[in-house]
């Protein structure tokens, strides 16, 4: 007998593909016909209602006698606001993605005595097991930090007694130590696959219990250690735009479903990190600052509106860039009119941009933002408006603050388990049923065949 190689089983493998191509295709005319609402949306794009929540609300349209209206982007955490919420801590001069934590997790913002000892409870909780980073981190060094994330973390649950634990107070203490921990292991995450895969130096430095979660990050991530108040100050703000965003959301959806099956916080965490991974949810920021790499490349002239449009006009017909036809950073499956995440982000980003002398990239990034939705508008059928997203303006604010591509989706998920976090308490205080949606086969009788008739 000859020895299986490796081309032969690739080859194997190739062939095989098309036996699930060919016998995994249903045709999408059946789709209607039993009225399944594909990726849980009605036909207008409007997400089917499946749980309730008081942790945050989203709001792009309004219901006018029975007409679906698009109205300006609104979200509120906990009933509150996100304008007032970001302008309350900004012009106090402070960080404000710690009491957001509290917020999200209590229903209710901290007075200074709270706020105090729930930033000493995260200081104290900014920590790893011993021997965890060289036995766990850098022993699998990953190109994929949020892969590597999700290793870890799963990683942790072999470290705590008690973390099959579901009562409220033990997921609390989970769920406040990996929000506390989590900077650290994409940090460490991503400085192990710089050293051991790029072959650059190595340099771990310990988070600082009296720092903010912002400044700790850039603190990590920088080898002298060194920041300014005003970087400190964006990724603050873009981490608290990033905490929550509703039950729906693809990761956070995931959090309610897994819980729902009884599973332990560290699995809860790691099964979001890997939806949130994905180029349709938290992956999408990089493909905006792909995207505008490759808009700079091929546009000389970045004053010149209809060199920009023309050049729109090519991705959206597949003629440029990733050729999907879509111009990312641009429309959200909620917000029609205005993301306001956006818009907050955008204001703080611009004025990084000027302190930094990069007005051109700027004036760019505010052209495209302009253009795009028409060029949209021009060729494609829409039923609702198209406006930038936050995913739009948080590449370039991460850019100019040396932010490394490849920790770019994970300071989303630095930023979000406060939400997941939130929500996996609320589902375990609300409901005891697991989520199981229903699919209806429409797979017609087959007979067995016994193997030596086949």
């Amino acid at each position: 007998m000859t020895e299986y190689t490796a081309n032969a089983a690739a080859r194997e493998i190739h062939k095989l593909a098309k036996l699930c191509i060919d016998h995994n295709y249903i045709e999408p005319q059946l789709y209607d016909t039993y009225h399944v609402k594909r990726g849980l949306r009605e036909p207008s794009g409007k997400g089917v209602l499946t749980g309730l929540t008081e942790i945050s609300t989203v709001i792009g349209s309004e219901d006018k006698d029975g007409e679906v209206i698009p109205v300006e982007g609104r979200l509120y955490y906990r009933g509150i606001d996100i304008y007032d919420l970001v302008r309350g801590f900004t012009d106090s001069h402070r960080y404000g993605f710690e009491e957001t934590i509290y917020l999200l997790l209590f229903g209710m913002l901290p007075n200074v005595n709270e706020l105090t000892h729930f930033n000493r409870l995260l200081g104290f909780n900014r920590k790893l097991p011993n021997d965890f980073v060289e036995d766990v981190i850098l022993r699998s060094p990953n190109k994929d930090v949020m892969n590597a994330m999700s290793m870890a973390v799963l990683a942790l649950n072999a470290y705590d007694k008690h973390a099959d634990d579901l009562g409220i107070a033990n997921v609390l203490r989970q769920s406040i130590s990996l929000i506390s921990s989590l900077p650290m292991i994409a940090a460490y995450s991503y400085l192990s696959y710089r050293h051991y895969l790029q072959r650059r130096g190595l340099y771990l430095h310990n988070p600082k219990p009296e720092l903010s979660t912002s400044e700790n990050l850039l603190r990590m991530l920088r080898q002298d250690k060194r920041f300014d108040p005003m970087e400190a100050q964006v990724l603050d703000i873009a981490m608290v735009l990033h905490a929550e965003h509703g039950g729906g959301n693809n990761s956070t959806f995931t959090t309610h479903v897994v819980t729902s099956s009884g599973t332990d916080t560290y699995s809860s965490v790691a099964a979001s990190l890997c939806s949130l991974k994905g180029p349709k949810h938290g992956g999408a920021n990089i493909k905006v600052i792909k995207m505008f790499d490759e808009i700079k490349a091929n546009v000389s002239d970045w004053y010149d509106d209809d060199e920009i449009k023309d050049y729109l006009i090519k991705i959206i017909n597949k003629k440029a860039f990733d050729k999907t036809g879509l111009i990312y950073g641009m429309g959200h499956a909620v917000y029609s009119l205005s993301d306001p995440r956006a818009e907050i982000l955008k204001k703080y980003t611009l004025q990084l941009a000027e302190s930094k002398g990069r007005d051109e990239e700027a004036h760019l990034y505010k052209t495209v933002e302009r253009l795009a939705p028409q060029v949209i508008a021009e060729h494609r059928k829409i039923y609702k408006g198209v406006s930038a997203n936050i995913d739009f303006y948080s590449g370039f604010a991460y850019d100019m603050l040396n932010i490394p591509e490849e920790m770019v989706t994970p300071l989303f998920a630095i930023a979000r388990i406060a939400g997941w976090s939130a929500h996996r308490i609320e589902e375990l205080i609300c409901t005891d049923k697991i989520i199981r949606p229903s699919y209806k086969s429409v797979a017609d009788k087959v007979e067995y065949v016994p193997l030596n008739d086949r």
